[in-house]
């Protein structure tokens, strides 16, 4: 066992000590910083880039002038961020394929947040899947307010039509971080289930996305 450790420890022998695992966003970020500038060690110049940009997700998606424009920040660590967060997508890419379904709602809450975007608006997409759950596509079918009912359910028909779906897994955004489900997003819901009803196509879940946080109306029965 791990003795406990000591508060003197730099991120770089924190993680070694203890684990990643262990280590705030800050840190975790100091250490693909490597160095600050002169007026701001690189603990210090991780938590401004997070307090700029937002959190860890915005910071991977942020653009090449949004992350530039921080000083302190250049091309040469923006590359390789980007590479970095490759690395991770063809990582979880790789797990899904030798995955034997993709019902395990921590595997889809991974993928949620490592594919959608962050927008200021709201998106609905689909994981259309087959017989044996395994994933087909991820496909955004509609953007706008969900609550204005700007999702049809004929055309999630017809896209599970289309890709031959056995089943498939809703996921929309909340851009206020909220992940609640709403009451339109409740009834939106089960009239989109009693659609698919009718071609066959079972619905696992429908996921909620804010932020790097996500929620799951199958684990809070609610389908």
């Amino acid at each position: 066992m791990l003795s406990p450790q000591p508060p003197q420890l730099m991120p770089r022998e924190k993680l070694l000590h203890s684990g990643a695992a262990q280590l705030t966003d800050s840190e975790l970020l100091a250490i693909f910083l490597r160095t600050g500038t002169k007026d701001m060690p690189v603990l210090k110049l991780s938590q401004h880039v997070i307090n700029q940009l937002g959190n860890l997700n915005a910071i991977l998606n942020a653009s090449c002038q949004e992350f530039t424009a921080i000083k302190g920040l250049g091309q040469a660590k923006y590359v390789q961020l980007q590479a970095v967060q490759e690395l991770v997508l063809r990582s979880l890419r790789s797990e899904i394929a030798e995955q034997p379904s993709f019902t395990d709602p921590d595997l889809v809450r991974r993928y949620l947040l490592n594919h959608f975007e962050q927008t200021e608006f709201e998106r609905f997409a689909c994981l259309f899947l087959n017989s044996k759950n395994k994933l087909l596509t991820f496909e955004y079918l509609f953007t706008g307010s969900i609550s204005q009912a700007q999702v049809y359910p004929r055309t999630v028909a017809q896209q599970c039509l289309k890709f031959n779906a056995a089943s498939v897994i809703f996921a929309h955004n909340h851009p206020s971080s909220d992940v609640t489900p709403s009451e339109s997003d409740k009834l939106l819901t089960q009239r989109l289930i009693k659609t698919l009803r009718l071609i066959d196509v079972n619905v696992l879940d429908h996921f909620i996305v804010g932020g790097d946080k996500t929620f799951s109306m199958a684990e809070h029965q609610m389908l």
